[in-house]
């Protein structure tokens, strides 16, 4: 045979090789079914949006590369309509008629308790990403990747600060106005006793009801209060119409910071400028570092633009939950298992590497890792500013 014959008989062995490899690879057998639901309609609609395009991304990319266990994996998705009570009966219908096999958590965490009391009943493994109250969180065998740490009343009211304490203009006053829903007013009152221990003058506290759709009253008393900063208990769009109200009495806060905004839309609104929140990861170094989460990165853009997403920015919510499919993942590679007590018993005694940092579970209701960071709207972008090993390249807090 000549060389050309056996090199095209070598290629032609290569190419065999390879497709059976991948034949080989592709997953098979009944599907691994992972049930859930999500804030699709409500007043949390617009973060369940982004939750749901993150479960989408990492659930075909499972299933290109051999699934869970060489089986395929089906995400039985129900829309929970931002209500914890439904949210309830729809985990009970997961599992007892859908039979699923795993579960993953919904969003905002009085859906997530109300998920959780269903896991425990069932002793099924519920890995969830957005539970702010760690002090509720008392099922065994519930994973968080909404890394807090253990005393986040405490520990993140002092991140804050301590961004302000090595800047040149720390406040002397502050407002503190919050929303009633749990994890905002906990953070919220944690808040009031940092600001204090640390002579803070309070000029102004209070509460208003989740849903709320009217600042005008709360933006009054801020103004004539007229403090250095507001720190606002404010979920999804409540620091955009806080600050709408702010503006029509045409007063404008000279330092603002919001719990867990619609990060999109406090971006793009110009009454957004120099606006502080919470996060655990942002598009810069060093978080971009990570090859995994460059390739999440690269795919929420495009599946995000597709789903309408506003701003398609991987940021605190994308991670966490992109990092809570990694936790669920991970337990049921480490077990070779879907038997959930194997898996739950697994993460009790294994860290799990994550795009927002590593996790461990063996702590009081499995919150042990604090990774939480102060972000800044900086020239049209969210910016790390604190802790500064986080920072984006050159960003320092911009106080006034």
């Amino acid at each position: 045979m000549s060389l050309q014959g056996r090199a095209l008989v070598f290629s032609a062995a290569l190419l065999a090789v390879s497709a059976a490899t991948q034949a080989a690879a592709a997953p098979s057998g009944p599907p691994v079914r992972i049930g859930s639901t999500l804030a699709l309609t409500g007043p949390f609609a617009a973060t369940g949006l982004v939750h749901k395009v993150v479960g989408e991304i990492f659930v075909n990319d499972l299933n290109k590369n051999g699934g869970l266990l060489g089986r395929p994996v089906e995400w039985v998705l129900r829309d929970d309509q931002s209500k914890p009570d439904l949210a309830r009966t729809l985990y009970e219908q997961l599992v007892t008629v859908d039979k699923v096999d795993l579960l993953m958590g919904p969003y905002a965490t009085p859906n997530i308790l109300s998920a959780m009391a269903v896991a425990q009943r069932y002793n099924m493994v519920l890995v969830h990403h957005t539970f702010g109250v760690p002090s509720l969180a008392k099922y065994e065998y519930q994973f968080p990747t909404w890394s807090l740490g253990p005393n986040p009343g405490e520990t993140f009211p002092s991140l804050v600060f301590d961004a302000f304490a090595h800047s040149a203009h720390p406040p002397k006053t502050i407002a503190i106005v919050t929303s009633k829903l749990p994890p905002l007013h906990f953070m919220a009152v944690g808040a009031r006793e940092v600001a204090k221990k640390r002579g803070i003058k309070e000029v102004l506290y209070l509460e208003w009801e989740a849903g709320t759709k009217d600042f005008g009253p709360i933006a009054s008393r801020i103004k004539d209060a007229d403090p250095d900063f507001i720190f606002a208990g404010a979920i999804a769009f409540d620091g955009n119409m806080l600050l709408e109200a702010l503006k029509k009495i045409d007063y404008t806060p000279r330092n603002h910071f919001y719990l867990y905004p619609t990060p999109s839309a406090l971006l793009k609104t110009p009454l957004g400028k120099d606006a502080l929140a919470s996060t655990v990861f942002e598009e810069h170094p060093p978080f971009t570092s990570n090859p995994v989460a460059a390739k999440f990165i690269e795919e929420f853009h495009v599946r995000g633009a597709k789903a309408g997403i506003p701003d398609t920015g991987v940021d605190v919510q994308a991670s966490a939950s992109y990092s809570a499919w990694q936790v669920l993942t991970a337990g049921v590679r480490g077990t070779k298992s879907l038997d959930n007590q194997k898996i739950g018993a697994w993460l009790k005694s294994h860290p799990v590497e994550t795009i927002t940092g590593n996790l461990h579970f063996n702590c009081p209701h499995s919150y042990c890792d604090d990774l939480m960071k102060v972000k800044q709207v900086q020239n049209g972008h969210w910016v790390v500013i604190w802790p500064p090993q986080y920072a984006a390249p050159g960003a320092k807090l911009i106080a006034h």
